[in-house]
């Protein structure tokens, strides 16, 4: 993806920098990898990073929740287009020092005005919040999904969208991924479907029964 801003374009040529060299330790070190896995990157990948920025053009949310910021690759590419729209991130870690390292890529690509940075308890941050997300980007740790989706959904906005990354891999997060579609697809308010793009993105979109577009 070509960013338009310089300096959003040279904070994200570094990024993919590192997504090579982490992937080339990966597999240097083999199942040993596990261990240290907090230490590497794990980007959403291009091409869904690409799929969000164009679907936030499209949507035009209002209010976007990040659930893991991690190092704050996927962050640049909600920032960027929301700043485009006219809209706020919301991003919540719990290690202190990846938010560190994201702060500091975000400010450097000068986006830092658009991120409300939070730390801490995900699920606990959700529910001190009382205003409506018109779109989440849910990429934490697999085990929180459900207890994510069951404290965010009833702020979701009517035709809010959930973004959830990592569906079909990695192959030994399927289990947790099982029970995250299988809690979606119980919801009657959800559509929802699975995109095959990057490391598998179920994408839901909220609908009120009595919406007529419905």
């Amino acid at each position: 993806m070509n960013f338009e801003d310089p300096r959003v374009a040279a904070v994200f040529a570094r990024y993919a920098a590192r997504e090579v060299a982490d992937a080339a330790r990966m597999r240097e070190l083999g199942p040993a990898g596990f261990a240290v896995r907090d230490e590497f990157l794990l980007p959403v990948g291009p091409e869904v990073g690409a799929f969000l920025h164009a679907l936030i053009l499209a949507k035009r949310p209002r209010r976007i929740l990040e659930l893991g910021t991690s190092y704050g690759y996927s962050t640049l590419f909600l920032a960027d287009a929301a700043r485009s729209v006219g809209a706020q991130v919301v991003t919540m870690e719990l290690a202190d020092y990846k938010q560190r390292f994201a702060r500091e890529q975000l400010s450097e690509a000068g986006l830092a005005d658009v991120v409300d940075f939070r730390l801490g308890d995900a699920v606990a941050m959700i529910a001190e919040d009382a205003g409506e997300w018109d779109m989440i980007l849910l990429d934490i740790w697999k085990e929180l999904y459900v207890p994510c989706l069951d404290a965010f959904l009833p702020h979701l906005a009517d035709e809010g969208i959930i973004c959830a990354d990592n569906i079909v891999q990695p192959v030994f997060s399927r289990p947790e991924m099982r029970l995250y579609r299988a809690a979606v697809e119980a919801c009657p308010q959800l559509r929802t479907t699975l995109l095959p793009i990057g490391s598998g993105i179920e994408l839901s979109v909220r609908w009120s029964a009595d919406n007529p577009k419905l």
